[in-house]
């Protein structure tokens, strides 16, 4: 498939996606979300394919927000629907994807930006970046999960300034909030995330599968369940019985 907004890398068992919309410092549009998006059912199905990075063109910008152009003029009813659809279509799909999905967060970062990193499942960023959600200055409040994921990811504190004050912050202090893992120099990041990638792809993607899924219910009633009923779904699981015995014979386990 060919794509306007982004580009699509396949790299052996890693996939890379690009914003490609430099000219907006790749802000998020409708057909740019619809195309990650698509981008992203087409790599679920692709059995070759272990790890997603996500990352936005040029050294500037990540994704440094919504288009505000698209919906300026929307009332409510518009404005829930588009709430609604991007979160729906492609935020909670990262999340809730197979695959790991890996930002890197190559500069800005902000409002719809952020939203999408931190709907990733890991984040590295590099020295340049910058992270936010200013959407009060705007009269309103993030829409695309950022409410529900910052809180769960830096503590409900720092979240509340965070979104209150509508600062940015800076890429290191991201990292020592623990709303990115990592942070590199700009010209090491791309290089730093698929190094990670690599070691990821080549573990089980049946463990990492239901290590996502349990992970995601962590905050949830239904965590400590899930995490014993997938236990014990992957004893009777051929991955399974590959890196045991991989382990026994002192070899390395061909998932």
């Amino acid at each position: 498939m060919s794509y306007e907004n982004i580009l699509l890398k396949k790299e052996d068992k890693l996939a890379i996606i690009t914003i490609n919309r430099p000219e907006s410092l790749n802000a998020l549009n409708a057909k740019t979300i619809q195309e990650i998006s698509s981008a992203l059912d087409d790599l679920y199905l692709d059995k070759s394919c272990r790890v997603i990075i996500l990352t936005g063109s040029g050294e500037k910008s990540f994704v440094a927000g919504a288009d505000i152009k698209e919906f300026s003029d929307f009332g409510q009813e518009k404005a829930e629907e588009l709430a609604k659809n991007g979160q729906n279509s492609l935020f909670n799909k990262i999340e809730n994807l197979s695959k790991p999905v890996i930002a890197a967060v190559n500069g800005f970062a902000l409002g719809g930006g952020l939203e999408l990193a931190m709907a990733c499942h890991i984040r590295y960023a590099s020295e340049n970046a910058k992270l936010g959600l200013p959407e009060v200055t705007l009269g309103l409040i993030p829409g695309y999960g950022g409410t529900q994921r910052l809180p769960k990811l830096v503590g409900k504190g720092i979240a509340n300034e965070m979104i209150f004050s509508a600062k940015m912050i800076p890429a290191q202090r991201a990292k020592e909030i623990g709303l990115v893992n990592e942070v590199y120099p700009i010209e090491d990041l791309l290089t730093k995330t698929k190094e990670l990638a690599n070691v990821i792809a080549f573990n089980s993607p049946m463990a990492i599968s239901k290590a996502i899924h349990a992970v995601n219910l962590s905050d949830t009633d239904k965590g400590f369940d899930t995490e014993i009923k997938y236990f014990g779904e992957l004893f009777e699981l051929a991955d399974k019985q590959e890196g045991v015995s991989a382990f026994l014979e002192k070899r390395k386990p061909n998932f």
